[in-house]
């Protein structure tokens, strides 16, 4: 469970589960994972971040926003953006991930709970259990965590560029 809605998720440095993962949502080899992470300690090890974008990060996390940041040389090749050098980026705020993401120590590889074909993502755990329990290890249920993606702000420019408007309101951010 996340504060947007359920994912998918593994260890940052299991590239079979990573793999796992690209088939049960029929992704190729270019889908790029969101990394999330505990805290914004966390996050600065897997992205560059000045003084403007960290005070922006601080006050929209923890939430249900993934940004796309430039990409340290901590960062793990296979999540980067191949041209680029971005990589995405979320702190949820659901207790359940934070606990989990404190238990492992380290962040998760994600992708949303959406199944190929499907136009939303799962929401029930029971469904889940019917229609993954072959193809994963865990299932964490959290109750209802609702629908909605979420929003992507790209963070590699100057000026802030709202990708995916999603569950986290950051309209204020983008008035004129």
């Amino acid at each position: 469970p996340t504060d947007s809605c359920y994912a998918l998720g593994c260890h940052l440095g299991d590239k079979a589960a990573a793999e796992r993962l690209r088939r049960i949502r029929q992704f190729d080899k270019h889908h790029l994972f969101t990394l999330v992470c505990r805290d914004l300690s966390d996050l600065a090890t897997y992205a560059r971040v000045d003084n403007a974008q960290y005070r922006l990060l601080k006050t929209m996390t923890p939430g249900p926003f993934t940004f796309i940041l430039k990409a340290t040389k901590q960062a793990p090749r296979r999540l980067l953006h191949e041209k680029r050098q971005t990589i995405g980026l979320r702190v949820p705020e659901h207790t359940l991930t934070q606990h989990l993401l404190a238990a492992l120590g380290e962040p998760l590889l994600s992708c949303t709970l959406q199944l190929p074909g499907e136009d939303q993502p799962i929401t029930d755990i029971h469904e889940v259990r019917e229609r993954l329990d072959h193809a994963v290890d865990v299932m964490v249920s959290g109750g209802d965590c609702g629908l909605g993606p979420t929003t992507v702000i790209n963070l590699v420019e100057d000026v802030p560029e709202l990708v995916r408007q999603g569950k986290g309101d950051a309209s204020w951010l983008f008035d004129d």
